[in-house]
């Protein structure tokens, strides 16, 4: 810190008491100035040789028979004056950072200038701001925050920008040049001052002049940073980083101090300060993280529609980015529930919309004269969905929330973000849980959203065993569960060669992580195949006269029951995995009446799903010759 003493006398002034200060001197005071509540007990003679304004005061109050003057409009009051007149009587004054501002609204305002006497106060005060002052980033900063309480003289002095200037001067130094005092406190490390020294040890962090910015006020921290983001020296990810620390400082972090009548306003004209210096550049600068937070403080605090609505668009462009928790915006209404779905609806539409109407979502680099593009939009896709089914399963708990809400935002998403449905599945159920009394339509509704052929083994057995579920529901997760685990099955067949053991047992990580056939009904067309072509064959052996039974046609061969000897059968293998106590009951009930209504109708699963394949009975199997081994699906009981 900088300090600057003038005068040569000793300090003689003497309190009097809290409101009196005197001159200590063998002449007699002569002139009593009030300023404020404190009176001054002082010469003529000193004070009118140096101030123009005390010279007409003074002739003003002889005329008037009087030797009492009254100032109580003077910039910086009682302490400007006092610095004011003990520079008068030559004695020793001390200008620091602190009191520079008052000294020099009071000297503009008693008139001390150069027509006065040579080498006034004025001019040796801006001396000092304008040789140290402003040479030093501490000091800058301090004088900067002084000059508030004397608004609007000190702007027109224009204290105010040549500190500004300083300062957004200072922060775009090469770090490595830095060569003057500043906080930084990162990480946790305990707050530091690096200072010039004769050999520099150390090079200054980027973000070296972030932490001393936060203690300006909201206005004048306004004004440093457009003056900064002016000069186009700074990067918006540095912008950016001051913008979230300077409100890490300042908001409170409980709701009952965020919207307490006393600093409501203060708390809203920070959110409206901060949202209107963020960088220009809507993708970069500030994470989506210090986004949302900012717009929950808004919708708090009561911010207008317009500042709520620049941030959801900046949110827009990096929605995929944020979390389930950073997503539980608050409601601006009770009537609408705990949290604002509608909102996050809102976001999602246009994180869609942006994404659907982007063409320059490429990221070109270059390497080796080649160029390699990396496209992020599938990738940010895959994020959403996952994002959007989290915050599903999390505010489905809200008994307030509507069916409608929900639904509109499980569908916002498109089909491309969920390649798997088990978490949209979750999110399904619990829905289902805290809203029993929803009616049959609309639980059809609801659980249309989840594609069933879109499960992993997990979340079918979960499925197959929930007895909120419609029926109809469970029999498709059975019937495409066992088509999965057929195709499976004849492929570990096919796999392992004609005379191998079949490999009907897959590790778990292996029916984890297995996908789900696209086309299920494939494995019911190999089998209508299958007993199409044994018929035929069938037919030619009855025109050859060579009636062969089927046991007859074996010989030579090792029959498909004896391959699987020692193994469970199709059935019961899924038996321990899917069809467990009241599901199996249902499914095979199902099955069979599906076999006995063949020429009827058959029992509805769902519109787009295909009927199960009818069970094949041993007693109507007609003889033909053995398939190859990759058609066998079923096994032979």
């Amino acid at each position: 810190m900088k300090f600057m003493k003038l005068g040569s006398k000793p300090d003689a002034f003497h309190s009097a008491g809290a409101d009196v200060r005197s001159v200590v001197s063998d002449l007699a005071t002569d002139v009593i100035v009030h300023v404020g509540e404190v009176r001054f007990c002082l010469h003529k003679f000193p004070l009118l040789s140096k101030s123009r304004k005390l010279q007409k005061l003074v002739v003003k109050a002889t005329e008037e028979g009087t030797d009492e003057i009254h100032i109580d409009d003077l910039p910086g009051g009682a302490k400007g004056f006092e610095i004011c007149a003990k520079f008068c009587y030559g004695m020793v004054v001390t200008l620091s950072p602190h009191n520079v501002v008052a000294a020099r609204c009071a000297a503009e305002y008693l008139g001390m200038t150069e027509d006065m006497d040579k080498g006034n106060l004025i001019f040796k005060i801006e001396v000092f701001i304008n040789s140290s002052i402003l040479r030093s980033w501490k000091d800058s900063i301090i004088v900067l925050q002084s000059t508030k309480e004397l608004l609007p003289l000190s702007e027109e002095l224009k204290v105010v920008g040549r500190c500004i200037d300083a300062i957004a001067s200072k922060t775009s130094v090469d770090p490595a040049n830095v060569s003057w005092s500043y906080s930084y406190n990162k990480k946790g490390v305990p707050c530091t001052e690096i200072i010039e020294s004769a050999g520099k040890t150390s090079v200054a962090p980027k973000d070296w002049w972030v932490e001393d910015l936060c203690e300006l006020d909201v206005d004048l921290y306004k004004r440093v940073m457009a003056a900064i983001k002016s000069k186009g020296r700074m990067s918006p990810d540095l912008i950016g980083e001051a913008l979230k620390a300077y409100a890490v400082r300042w908001l409170p972090d409980s709701y009952d101090a965020l919207v307490a009548d006393d600093y409501m306003r203060r708390n809203q004209c920070l959110v409206e300060t901060i949202i209107w210096l963020l960088p220009s550049d809507k993708s970069s600068g500030c994470s989506c993280r210090f986004l949302l937070k900012l717009l929950k403080v808004a919708i708090l605090v009561g911010s207008l529609d317009h500042v709520k609505e620049e941030l959801m668009r900046r949110i827009s462009f990096q929605l995929h980015k944020a979390t389930v928790k950073d997503l539980l915006l608050p409601a601006a209404s009770p009537s609408d529930g705990v949290h604002d779905v509608r909102l996050v609806h809102n976001l999602v539409q246009r994180f869609v919309a942006r994404t659907a109407l982007s063409h320059n979502g490429d990221f070109v680099e270059k390497s080796d004269e080649k160029m390699i593009e990396l496209n992020f939009e599938q990738e940010s896709t895959l994020a959403l969905g996952e994002l959007v089914d989290g915050y599903l399963s999390e505010v489905a708990s809200d008994p307030d929330l509507e069916f409608s809400t929900f639904v509109e935002l499980a569908t916002a998403v498109p089909e491309a973000a969920r390649p798997v449905h088990d978490s949209l599945y979750f999110a399904v159920d619990a829905y289902l849980k805290e809203h029993p009394n929803i009616n049959k339509a609309d639980k059809k509704k609801i659980c249309s959203l989840v594609d069933v052929k879109k499960l992993t083994t997990d979340a079918c057995v979960h499925a197959t065993q929930n007895d909120r579920l419609p029926l109809r529901v469970v029999v498709q997760v059975l019937f495409f569960q066992q088509l999965k685990a057929g195709s499976s099955s004849a492929l570990a067949l096919t796999d392992s060669g004609d005379h191998a053991c079949p490999k009907l047992v897959q590790e778990p990580s292996e029916q984890f992580e297995r996908r789900i056939p696209r086309h299920p009904n494939k494995l019911s067309k190999q089998v209508t195949s299958l007993s199409a072509s044994g018929e035929r064959e069938q037919r030619n052996i009855e025109l050859r006269g060579g009636r062969n039974s089927f046991k007859d046609q074996l010989v030579g061969r090792n029959s498909f029951k004896d391959q699987l000897v020692g193994r469970s059968s199709f059935k019961d293998q899924l038996g321990g995995l899917l069809l467990q106590s009241r599901s199996r009951r249902i499914f095979d009930k199902l099955w069979s009446s599906k076999g006995h209504g063949e020429n009827g109708k058959g029992s509805e699963t769902s519109g787009s799903s295909q009927s199960p394949p009818m069970t094949v009975k041993p007693t109507e199997v007609k003889p033909s010759p053995l398939p190859p081994l990759r058609n066998r699906r079923y096994s032979v009981s």
